[in-house]
């Protein structure tokens, strides 16, 4: 049976305490309704009656109290009255209207599970001055996308499975380790070891650390400059050779002149591979039991980054299939939530966030730049799963819901009811309900994609799934 991963960061939030959300934990009587707008929006009409209202307004006046002196009264102990009569009714109101309206606007959030994604406009039009305070928030809505062909997706992958030749190149890197140099007649080629005089000069002036003598050099190593191999290649002792190069700083115009003469050349004899070479440079008696041991280690490797690769690589090609307008304000929003997880990793590090932007060359515009392509991607994903989920019927029902609060609550030994509860007052039973759903869409995609290698061969899933460890093998890692 598939396992789900419950939504830790939901269950974190509704842990942390009221103190994390403005609304109260019991709703006041209000009316709502709810109209549907064009562009991915809809509008909130609110109403609070003024008995309601009211309780807000005293509220707002103990606030007063608390900034206001009085004579005969101590400091946010004077009576309601008093303060109405000497700053009017509406400094009270007005308080009331600031404090309160954000609980009001998100009580009917949750009331009509609007999936809002970027903060509402809100007129009032009513209460101000008496009566009941009536007010319209129009806001903008999560909007559904298409991902049309998300049923044929094919998604590449590494291949899981090392190549023979694959194991035998990782076995010659081994046995480069203990080889010798001999010195040839021959022209120079690549992974031979050129022993070179070498000069550089930039602007007349030699080059510190590039001017040597009796200097060993890896033909095809690529170091310096790429230039040094190409006219190195077919080089043979005596030869000398002289040629510019572009400046490894970018910033330097006038390129660097090289003269290097070839005095020789050696190329790397490898021991034989037998077993004799396995006794002596390996934990191994034989060549074969190295060989499987290579192959082992190379096959967990691959089935590792063919794992995460499937995952990833999915949720790009996914992505990749929606053409729908993505809202800016979702894009933002993703934005926002990178960049203060960066801020939360650095403070947990004791890094100042300034000293770190500095270090690296940025700015707060240019790290924001910087993250656009990838929070565009991760939200055409959110929204693509979503529509995965709908389509395929994968929205999990109350039973599955009760389920996972019953798994949250557990660590906690809270009581799920009373977790339920507070999910539920605080609106995040849709939010619980959708990222159950989106796990169950990645899980369905990746069921049901069509996998292949590097080389466009069919990629059998079983090749996924690691070898299974024997009793023995058990047995010997305990010890």
């Amino acid at each position: 049976m598939a396992t789900h991963t419950v939504p830790l960061a939901i269950f974190s939030e509704v842990m942390a305490g009221p103190e994390r959300h403005p609304i109260p934990l019991s709703c006041a009587p209000m009316k709502s309704i709810v109209e549907i707008l064009d562009d991915n929006r809809v509008k909130l009409s609110v109403e609070v009656d003024e008995e309601t209202f009211d309780v807000a307004v005293d509220a707002a006046f103990k606030r007063i109290a608390k900034e206001v002196r009085m004579p005969g009264f101590r400091p946010g102990k004077a009576p309601r009255r008093l303060l109405e009569a000497q700053f009017g009714s509406a400094v009270g109101r007005e308080e009331a209207l600031r404090e309160a309206m954000p609980e009001y606007y998100a009580q009917a959030v949750i009331e009509h599970d609007v999936d809002v994604v970027a903060p509402p406009e809100i007129e009032i039009t009513g209460g101000q001055e008496v009566g009941p305070v009536q007010f319209d928030a129009v806001v903008e809505i999560r909007p559904s996308v298409s991902a049309a062909g998300y049923d044929g997706l094919q998604v590449e992958i590494p291949n899981p499975v090392a190549s023979d030749e694959e194991i035998d190149e990782q076995i010659d890197n081994l046995r480069r380790n203990f080889a010798e140099l001999s010195v040839v007649e021959r022209a120079a080629a690549d992974e031979d070891h050129v022993t070179i005089d070498i000069e550089a000069t930039h602007g007349d002036e030699p080059v510190s650390g590039l001017t040597t003598t009796d200097y060993d050099y890896l033909l095809g190593s690529g170091a310096v400059v790429p230039e040094i191999d190409e006219n190195l290649r077919g080089t043979s002792a005596g030869d000398k050779v002289e040629f510019s190069a572009g400046h490894p700083d970018p910033e330097e115009e006038e390129p660097l002149q090289f003269s290097i003469t070839v005095k020789e050349v050696k190329e790397a004899v490898l021991p034989d591979l037998d077993d004799e070479f396995a006794k002596a440079n390996s934990e191994f008696e034989t060549v074969e039991d190295l060989r499987a041991d290579m192959a082992d280690r190379m096959n967990t490797m691959r089935i590792q980054q063919a794992n995460m690769a499937v995952q990833q690589n999915t949720a790009e090609a996914l992505a990749a299939l929606v053409s729908d307008e993505i809202p800016e304000s979702m894009i933002e929003n993703e934005i926002n939530a990178r960049i203060q997880d960066l801020v939360q990793r650095l403070q947990q590090q004791g890094m100042d966030v300034s000293a770190y932007l500095e270090a690296v060359g940025q700015t707060a515009e240019t790290l924001a730049a910087e993250f656009r392509e990838p929070a565009e991607q991760a939200v055409k994903v959110d929204l693509a799963l979503r529509s995965v989920a709908d389509l395929e019927g994968l929205f999990p029902d109350d039973n599955r819901i009760d389920e996972v609060i019953v798994e949250m609550a557990g660590p906690s030994g809270q009581d799920p009811d009373e977790l339920k509860a507070r999910l539920a007052e605080v609106g995040q039973i849709s939010a619980l309900r959708s990222d159950l759903a989106k796990q169950a869409a990645m899980e369905w995609l990746t069921d049901n994609i069509e996998l292949v290698g590097e080389d466009g061969e069919a990629i059998d899933r079983e090749a996924l799934e690691f070898p299974a460890r024997g009793a023995e093998e058990d047995s010997e890692e305990e010890e």
